[in-house]
């Protein structure tokens, strides 16, 4: 995203004296002082830049005097950043394209994301759902994320970056609460992380719901915790959506499909908090060591089987890597 930068005198014209404290100066508007109270169907804005930072639907009353949503309009609209500031231990929630100060995100709380956003209005904009802003085709993106997570990373590395419109794939953990894990605390199962994948891809030659028909394809989603020999929590089926049509889609996907498997399909769909990179000799995984045992014996015989399912996604087909 590209971002707006401007000079704080550039700011101070442009915002109100109180939009300036809150959102360049970081200050926080008085509770209950909410100059409005918008519950109808839109979608709040940026007040500062105009960037669609959260919708309606996922706004609810908290009770504690500022505006509350359960989760932004779009993950890619919003950055969050630690917070220490007079001692507390926060996590503050800016504009990802002009990077002003919104308020700050809260975990564990009772909502359907286990998270509070907790806004100022004065940094919000609010537009009907008639006045919504319309993206032509300038404004739409020009590449996506996705996120799985289906067994082991190995082996969804080498499926993926073979898919024609996937620009690069990243192996790593996410789904969990610690910190900066590594492989070896992942392997333990006490961190919550799965072991996932990161594609990055564009949406004019590969969609999104065509990558999840490939996900689906490349591992079982009806074994809960486990993909063949490998068991444990981190292996288990996962989606992390980084946006609100990711999440309907995802959802609509495993009801179009739940009839063709006997068992209930356990595939878990929840919000991307924070997603690590895997440690570096992970990356390439297959590509690097195509002669040792669990590369020849699991990871390429499941590249066989969705490579022979989907052909036409596939912009390489590696006949010479199932040699045993």
């Amino acid at each position: 995203m590209k971002k707006i930068r401007k000079s704080e005198q550039e700011w101070k014209k442009i915002l109100t004296p109180a939009q300036y404290v809150v959102m360049r100066e970081k200050g926080t508007e008085t509770p209950f002082s909410c100059a409005w109270d918008k519950f109808g169907e839109g979608v709040y804005h940026c007040a500062a830049c105009d960037l669609p930072v959260f919708g309606s639907e996922a706004k609810y009353d908290s009770e504690t005097g500022w505006p509350s949503y359960f989760e932004p309009y779009d993950l890619e609209n919003i950055e969050e950043r630690p917070d220490d500031f007079m001692g507390m231990k926060r996590t503050e929630v800016i504009c990802a394209r002009c990077e002003s100060h919104l308020g700050h995100v809260f975990e564990n709380e009772p909502t359907p994301t286990g998270k509070r956003y907790c806004m100022n209005s004065v940094a919000l904009k609010f537009r009907p759902a008639k006045q919504k802003m319309k993206r032509d085709k300038k404004q739409q993106k020009d590449t996506e994320i996705a996120i799985f997570g289906g067994g082991c990373f190995w082996c969804l590395e080498p499926i993926f970056s073979r898919i024609s419109g996937v620009l690069d794939v990243t192996p790593g953990y996410a789904g969990g609460k610690t910190k900066n894990p590594t492989y070896e605390d992942v392997s333990k199962g006490r961190t919550g992380h799965a072991e996932v994948v990161r594609i990055n891809f564009d949406p004019s030659k590969v969609t999104y719901k065509e990558l999840l028909k490939l996900f689906f394809s490349s591992h079982d989603p009806t074994t809960l915790n486990r993909q063949g020999n490998d068991v444990g929590t981190q292996y288990r089926s996962i989606i992390l959506y980084t946006s609100r049509s990711q999440k309907e889609i995802a959802k609509n996907v495993i009801e179009e499909i739940k009839s063709a498997y006997e068992n209930k399909i356990v595939t878990e769909i929840v919000s991307i908090n924070e997603f690590y990179e895997a440690e570096e000799y992970h990356h390439k995984y297959f590509e690097k060591n195509p002669e040792k045992a669990y590369c020849r014996l699991v990871i390429a015989p499941k590249l066989k089987k969705v490579q022979d399912k989907h052909k036409e996604y596939f912009t390489e087909i590696s006949e010479n890597v199932y040699k045993k």
